[in-house]
């Protein structure tokens, strides 16, 4: 077995697609390296293979056989004459099996040894670790046996709540809440199944649930030299089914006696394994005590906001550590400046319980990155979004002196990104930061789940701006068509119609109602009536939309109008209206209300009902898995379920019809 290596190198494959693979190429770029993408099918046109010096094929779209298959990757390093593999996170990052791979292959890996990775990888393992090396821990049971009586009895002794979650694994996926013994079991076969498709391990631990729940991290790092350093914590409070959300450096929970201790015991922590290269100590806090949770042996998604309090860039850190070089800094030459907070930019909906959204990105844009604003991403307009991989799509970072101005720039941030082709969680974001809870900081892990219904409030009806202003953007199209159509009228200098003359636009809105808008122009000014105003209008094209002049008062508005979808971004917020077709052929086929389809492309992994059964309104009926995470589709209104048309493992395409509902009797 080859012994690790740290040597200088000049070619790195980055293992590893979207966001972090553009983000590690952008750093090894401008320290000269040579840059090896790879990707699957699915991903051939993406992003992080345009970036790339050269890319290299893995195979299909399935992880399986493309990200996670450990032998196309090292050939892919040998033909390309690579001599360091970056693992990003997610994938392989935290896999002993790679980075011994690598080491045997003569390669360089961007990380911690594959003895270090065991060691700490295991949640298990790393506990027991934690415990003689006296870093505290949250009372639990990280044996080897797995049986459903050992569990069960593990539970009892440890008392209920207890937290089930996979060994092996990480953000959120294998990870059950489980109030009573009562759930126990079903928690631990649903936990034990998404665990082995999204880890290849279903080896479970369990803990005391710890109320009200504050998630404290510490970033380090460690070079080859025997150095060992903290850069601070970060906290990861605001979390939706285990899976962070928003992320903010310093903690606003802990003092300067608190930083340190927990900075200290983080030390200690990665210590116990002599630790190189750069990792994450994540804590679970009562609000008084820290107890450890795990550690993570790879970079986290959420380390910008580390580098933007430190200056550091931890990538670039982690490729001189690679190099064999000592790390630049000591502890005590690392300071902490202002405050920074991110936010994870998905393709999912909140309004349907954050169902992931798939297809092809029609729009992307994002604000220029000044005045504190990053925005690290790994997608652009084009793109297309696959079922078979996590729905990030990027991240908005804002640093400020004070947490209440990063607060502000990242509400910024979210407001003025617009991507459309997909449905994004944006709003819910930017909900979300400003909330005055979030600024207060009165927060837990539970959070969001108790004040989801707030955080996504129904569509706001259009006003008169929004109708003005979608007049406005249709006419603006209409004019630019128009312009690039050689004979037409708007050629020709001072054309304009004789007379006065009328246009009615038809609005639809998802609350319902049709608003109709008036176009009076020809000889004189332009106006526009809402039925209830009536306005002089004008407009000018602007940066990403245009600015609208209603009775002399400018509004900047970002608009796209896309066939007869009208996307709108005014000062009340977003708005999608649909222009009805003054020709008529608007209608469009309703999936009966009785039917249960699949939302996305996925995989049957439980039927939960059986034909027959008679089901009350939101009872669960089959789980699909959809980009790694479980989905339980629940019965829309209470009925007996009349046919179930598919069976487990089930290949299933969205819009696929999978059981049919019958409604009870009145």
């Amino acid at each position: 077995m080859a012994s690790r290596q740290y040597r200088r190198f000049r070619t790195l494959l980055i293992a590893n697609r979207g966001e972090i693979a553009c983000r590690v190429i952008r750093t090894a770029r401008a320290m000269g390296l040579r840059t090896v993408a790879v990707y699957s099918e699915a991903d051939r046109d993406a992003l992080h293979v345009a970036m790339a010096d050269e890319a290299v094929l893995l195979g299909p779209a399935r992880a399986r056989d493309s990200y996670l298959n450990i032998e196309r990757v090292i050939d892919a390093a040998r033909k390309t004459g690579a001599q360091a593999v970056h693992p990003g996170y997610g994938f392989l990052s935290e896999n002993a099996d790679f980075a011994q791979a690598c080491a045997d292959a003569g390669l360089v890996f961007v990380g911690p040894t594959a003895a270090m990775m065991t060691a700490m990888g295991s949640k298990s393992g790393s506990k027991a670790l934690m415990e003689k090396a006296g870093v505290p821990l949250v009372p639990g049971y990280h044996g080897e046996a797995q049986d459903e009586a050992t569990l069960a009895k593990a539970a009892d002794r440890i008392g209920f709540p207890v937290l089930v979650k996979a060994s092996a694994g990480g953000g959120g996926r294998g990870m059950r809440v489980v109030g009573s013994s009562g759930e126990l079991a079903a928690a631990v076969v649903s936990a034990k199944r998404e665990a082995k498709a999204a880890f290849g391990d279903d080896r479970m631990l369990i803990e005391k649930y710890v109320q009200n729940p504050r998630h404290i991290e510490v970033q380090v790092i460690g070079d080859s030299h025997g150095n060992l350093l903290s850069l601070f914590e970060r906290e990861c409070t605001l979390q939706r089914r285990h899976q962070k959300v928003i992320e903010e450096a310093p903690s606003p929970t802990l003092d300067a006696e608190q930083r340190e201790a927990v900075c200290a015991a983080a030390r200690k922590a990665a210590a116990a394994v002599n630790y190189v290269g750069a990792g994450t100590i994540e804590f679970v806090s009562d609000g008084k005590d820290v107890f450890f949770i795990e550690m993570n042996t790879r970079l986290q998604v959420e380390h910008p906001v580390t580098e933007l309090i430190t200056g550091i860039d931890l990538v670039e850190w982690q490729l001189r550590v690679a190099f064999g070089e000592k790390l630049p800094l000591k502890q005590d030459q690392i300071k902490l400046n202002g405050h920074a907070i991110e936010a994870r930019v998905y393709a999912e909906n909140p309004q349907k319980n954050f169902m992931p959204s798939v297809g092809r990105i029609r729009t992307w844009r994002t604000p220029a990155e000044t005045d504190g604003l990053r925005i690290d991403a790994g997608y652009r307009a084009g793109d297309t979004v696959s079922p078979h991989y996590d729905a990030m799509l990027a991240k908005v970072i804002a640093w400020a002196p004070t947490r209440d101005a990063a607060i502000d720039r990242l509400h910024r941030g979210l407001e003025e990104t617009d991507v459309r082709g997909v449905v994004t969680n944006i709003p819910f974001l930017a909900a979300l930061v400003t909330h005055p809870k979030v600024r207060a900081n009165a927060i837990d892990t539970g959070f969001i789940e108790r004040e989801l219904k707030n955080l996504t409030p129904d569509a706001a009806a259009p006003g008169d701006l929004e109708l003005c202003a979608a007049v406005a953007a249709i006419l603006q199209q209409e004019h630019q068509a128009a312009r690039a159509e050689p004979h037409s009228p708007w050629h020709t200098s001072g054309w304009t119609p004789v007379g006065r003359r009328q246009r009615v636009f038809s609005f639809r809105h998802g609350q319902g109602g049709e608003h109709k808008v008036t176009l009076t122009y020809g000889n004189g000014p332009p106006t526009l009536s809402t039925g209830t105003h009536e306005f002089a209008f004008a407009s000018l094209p602007a940066d990403g939309g245009f600015d609208l002049t209603l009775n002399g008062a400018k509004s900047r508005i970002a608009a796209v109008v896309e066939g007869h979808e009208v996307y709108l971004r005014t000062r009340n917020g977003r708005f999608d209206l649909h222009w009805v077709d003054p020709f008529g052929g608007d209608d469009e086929e309703q999936v009966g209300e009785d039917k249960i389809v699949a939302p996305l492309p996925g995989t049957v992994v439980a039927l939960l009902a059986e034909e027959g059964a008679t089901l009350e309104k939101g009872a669960a009926i089959l789980t699909l898995e959809v980009m790694k995470m479980e989905q339980t589709l629940r019965a829309p209104f209470a009925g007996v379920l009349k046919v179930i048309k598919c069976k487990v493992g089930d290949i299933v395409q969205e819009g696929v019809e999978l059981a049919e509902i019958e409604p009870a009797a009145a």
